[in-house]
């Protein structure tokens, strides 16, 4: 046996880090953190999370992109992460040829918002305002090209319909739009559920539908969108592992079985249902060609847009 198959076959034998790129208490921190918590148990290493924000969220992919390929530094991100395969950006790296795929994690949904200033309580009556007045309805988000504004790009293409998207602040993360939409300063936008949480409860903002395909447990009262009228919606934020392009298909199949394993036990399945989150499950091949599908699927909102974004060239990628 080389010394490349006994490393693989002996893997891990050192702790693992798990990089995440949006810093502590966000919702890639905290599911991070639980999985860590389970592949320790099962492998017998100290699993850790390592918070990386900065650079536009790119920092710890050009960290995790940078490692060596053994499997020891893993990138734990969101779907934005094939997104931005699609939307071109000057990145450090690329997206899909500078990671290989490991592992799905979770799905959940976002919650579609509306301001109660904007006067609409009903999906139907959001579309019917924005088909009244194209254009003038204000749309926020976490920035261009990212899964709050995709998400909100595809309603519009599925319900034929135009808004204004307002990109945010500089500084501003999603918590600062969904407060600023509270507010009043702009008519609606697509949420984390547990950002809007708390004006939800206050008032201040309405749930007008979600944005997986299915009610999701932690607002089930609130219809999903295509329960609601706008057919076949379906535009999750889903998670996933990703390790340096050249990492040995066997670390990463040990990795995958690894989640596997963790998502098996009853008390991270408990704390999951808690959290709205669904457990995904694929080998790593599925999964790099469902990341991939996720970024042609991105430039097709982009292309079919009409915003600022049709002003992103899409790149092409070979399939995995």
């Amino acid at each position: 046996m080389d010394a490349g198959a006994e490393s693989s076959h002996d893997y891990p034998i050192r702790p693992v880090r798990l990089v995440e790129p949006f810093g502590p208490g966000g919702g890639v921190d905290v599911l991070a953190g639980a999985v860590a918590a389970k592949l320790s148990q099962l492998w017998g290493q100290d699993v850790v999370v390592e918070n990386c924000p900065g650079a536009g969220s790119t920092a710890a992919p050009k960290l995790v992109a940078a490692s060596p390929a053994d499997g020891y530094t893993l990138l734990v991100h969101t779907s934005a992460h094939a997104y931005s395969a699609a939307v071109v950006k000057d990145l450090p790296y690329k997206p899909l040829e500078d990671f290989v795929a490991v592992a799905p994690l979770t799905s959940q949904a976002y919650v579609l918002v509306a301001a109660v200033a904007a006067g609409v309580r009903t999906l139907d009556e959001l579309i019917a305002q924005a088909k009244s007045r194209p254009g003038e309805l204000t749309v926020a988000s976490s920035g261009v090209g990212t899964g709050t504004h995709l998400a909100s790009e595809s309603l519009n293409l599925a319900a034929g319909i135009s808004t204004r998207h307002v990109p945010p602040s500089p500084g501003d993360d999603i918590a600062a739009t969904v407060a600023k939409t509270a507010d009043g300063a702009t008519d609606y936008q697509m949420s984390p559920i547990a950002i809007a949480a708390p004006y939800l409860n206050d008032g201040r903002l309405v749930a007008l539908g979600v944005t997986a395909a299915q009610r999701s447990p932690l607002l089930p009262h609130v219809p999903a969108i295509a329960e609601a009228g706008v057919a076949g919606y379906d535009f999750p934020i889903w998670y996933g592992l990703w390790a340096p392009a050249g990492t040995p298909p066997a670390v990463a199949d040990k990795v995958a079985a690894g989640v596997a394993a963790a998502f098996a036990d009853p008390e991270l399945c408990d704390w999951l249902a808690k959290h709205g989150a669904e457990p995904m499950s694929m080998t790593p091949t599925q999964f790099a060609r469902f990341a991939l599908e996720e970024s042609e699927r991105a430039a097709r909102i982009i292309e079919g847009s009409g915003t600022e974004l049709t002003n992103l060239r899409r790149p092409r990628h070979p399939r995995p």
